[in-house]
Parts: structure tokens; C-alpha cells; sequence
């Protein structure tokens, strides 16, 4: 789907480029027409309102033992929260392993995944066939130098490893043609325009054009190199997008790094990964190009998907400022041992009313 013009208007062109939120992910050519029918009109009744704003904070994370193994049966008494070094009276602590679960695949297209893209194919499809349980859905994404949605929310494995299937290695000049590296043509990023691994605009249109209305568990799995290549939104802003939205964030670091340096190139994308996924709550974990590695990443992940807490508390602070607000859970077992909490780093309260 050629969206050279598509993305300038959804990044580059629109009349508030202040509020990227406002973009919208492009869908795939052969999703179902989208009716642009105008919405029927509310009746016109006058009903008296009354709005109570409570500030109700959601944690899910996992808990691990010095090990690394996942620890599963903890309860309210095992675990205290701290909000801005605060501590929190906690509403409610359960253990959610059947909660329904919304999931985001974004795939990286861009030149440089054109050796690592059949083993994402195959490792993504049976992943999903594996994780999805009746009440979950996900939607997949691919990113190069356009954002486009290939599947929208379903239930559907299937439909999902039909997507994956059909996803190519983009290229300026059509697939397999010669073009520009880093838009397909080439198996190495280059510096200069056009540029084409829009990574952070993926992730910020991924939070807030598919998983702003959905509640419960949220979580994107980002298969790429962790290099981005031209985005307009800032890694910051992107991660941001995820916290506001409490979405977990994993990033599977799949690359041929010997291409890198063979061509000249060095290689950067493990540091910004990393900050993406601990930030939001979710881990970077790096496979190269080991296709046994990739099956082990997906599994980790869902063996860390299905054995999440939730932690519920209303902040003492209860200012609706915007600000950003720094968490930390901290957790013990049984026998006093230190649990380590993998949790977000901190939620944006809520901003004044207008």
C-alpha cells in the first residue's frame, strides 16, 4: 500500500500537529469499507448530570524471583505500592490470568528485516494461535516508511496468520526492486531522507488510534530491530502514548547484525528497545536472528501475559494536574525473600477539566 501521500497526511499534514493522538492508522486495501454515514442525531432532552471523578489506577505487572522464574500466588499482604515515594492503600489485588486480553502486533517491513521476516511470520502465527483465548483480540500492524493496519480486532487467529502471511519488505521502487535503503531497497538504514522505519510513530498511533478505548489488559508486541528511521513523534512521546494508556510494551529484538557492521554500519537499536519496553512495563528481549531464540521469546511472553497481577488504588494525591506521577511496586514471598516487580515506571494523572 503505497501511503507516501497517506502518511504525510496522517503525521505530517494534519491542521494540529500538536495532538499526534489525532492521526489515524492506515487500514489495509483489503479491510471492509468504513461507513461514512453521519451519526444519527441525540435526542434533543435536557437530563441533569452528575459526574464524580475518581482517579481509579490500574498496575498490572508480573512478579520474579532472583532467578527469573515467575511467581504466581501472591496476594495483597505480599505487595505495597508507592506512588512519587507515597505509599498507597490498595482497593483490590488479584491475580488476572483470565482477564481478557487486547494485544497489538506491530512488524517491522523496513529493508532491514528482509532476512528475518519468514521466521517472524512463522513464529508470530503460531504465537497467536497459542495465546488467544475466547474473549481476547489483536490487531496487527506492519511499519517502514508508512504505518498501515493489516488486520484490525479479531478473535480470529486465522485472519491474523493470513495478514502476517501476506506482509512484504517495503521498497521505494516496488518489493525486491532496487530503491533506497531503509524503504526496502536496501538491507541497511541509511542517514538522510527518504528515511524508512517509522517505529515510534507506529507505537504512538498503535496507544492511541486502537488501544485508547479498550480496557483490561493491553499489550503490544513490537517485532523490529529497535532502530527508528523518520519518525515525527520522539521516542519519549511514544512511550508516553503507552503509559497513558496503560499498554504493556514487549520488544522482540530480531536482526542480522553482521549486515550492519559488514556494510560499515553500527549498530544502535538495543538501548532505545530497551528504554521502550521497561518504561511501559514490559521487557526487551534479544533473538538476533535465531529463529529457536524467537519461539522462546514468545513463549516468555505469554507464560508473563497469563501470570499477571492487577493491583488497584485511588491516589492520595488527587490533584487532576497531567502531571506525571512515578511508580514502584515492591513485593516479598512467604519467606521474606525480595520479589522483583515488573511494572510500569509511572502513569500521567488526569488533566484538568476545560
Amino acid at each position: 500500500m503505497d501511503l507516501k501521500s497517506g502518511i504525510a497526511a496522517l503525521l505530517f499534514g494534519l491542521p494540529a500537529l500538536v495532538a499526534p493522538a489525532s492521526a489515524q492508522l492506515a487500514p489495509s486495501p483489503d479491510a471492509p469499507p468504513v461507513s461514512t454515514a453521519p451519526a444519527a442525531p441525540a435526542e434533543e432532552t435536557s437530563v441533569a448530570t452528575f459526574k464524580v471523578s475518581v482517579n481509579l489506577v490500574d498496575l498490572f505487572f508480573t512478579v520474579k524471583d532472583k532467578n527469573g522464574n515467575l511467581v504466581p500466588h501472591l496476594n495483597r499482604t505480599n505487595c505495597s505500592v508507592m506512588e512519587d515515594k507515597v505509599p498507597q492503600t490498595l482497593k483490590s489485588f488479584v491475580a488476572e490470568t483470565h482477564q481478557p486480553l487486547t494485544l497489538g502486533i506491530l512488524l517491522d517491513t523496513s529493508g532491514s528485516q528482509q532476512r528475518v521476516l519468514p521466521l517472524e511470520q512463522q513464529a508470530g502465527s503460531q504465537f497467536l494461535k497459542e495465546v488467544l483465548r475466547a474473549n481476547d483480540e489483536a490487531f496487527l500492524v506492519s511499519f517502514d516508511v508508512n504505518v498501515d493496519l493489516l488486520q484490525d480486532f479479531t478473535n480470529n487467529a486465522r485472519l491474523l496468520s493470513r495478514a502476517l502471511d501476506k506482509t512484504e519488505i517495503n521498497t521505494a521502487g516496488g518489493n525486491g526492486a532496487g530503491g533506497i535503503p531503509g524503504a526496502g531497497g536496501g538491507t541497511i538504514p541509511t542517514i538522510g531522507d527518504p528515511k524508512g522505519t517509522l517505529l515510534y510513530d507506529a507505537i504512538n498511533l498503535a496507544a492511541n488510534e486502537k488501544l485508547n478505548k479498550e480496557t483490561g489488559r493491553k499489550a503490544m508486541i513490537v517485532l523490529t530491530d529497535g532502530e527508528d528511521e523518520g519518525s515525527r513523534t520522539k521516542i519519549g512521546d511514544a512511550i508516553a502514548a503507552a503509559q497513558r494508556n496503560n499498554v504493556i510494551i514487549y520488544v522482540i529484538l530480531i536482526a542480522d547484525r553482521g549486515l550492519y557492521w559488514n556494510q560499515g554500519e553500527g549498530y544502535f537499536g538495543y538501548s532505545p528497545a530497551k528504554r521502550i519496553a521497561e518504561e511501559t512495563g514490559g521487557r526487551v528481549i534479544d533473538v538476533g536472528n535465531n529463529g529457536k531464540k524467537l519461539e522462546a521469546a514468545f513463549q516468555q511472553i505469554q507464560d508473563e501475559l497469563r501470570t499477571q497481577y492487577v493491583a488497584s488504588y485511588i491516589p492520595t494525591n488527587a490533584k487532576q494536574d497531567g502531571k506525571f506521577r512515578r511508580l514502584a511496586v515492591d513485593c516479598k514471598g512467604d519467606k521474606d525473600e525480595n520479589l522483583k516487580a515488573q511494572v510500569r515506571k509511572g502513569y500521567y494523572a488526569p488533566s484538568p477539566e476545560n
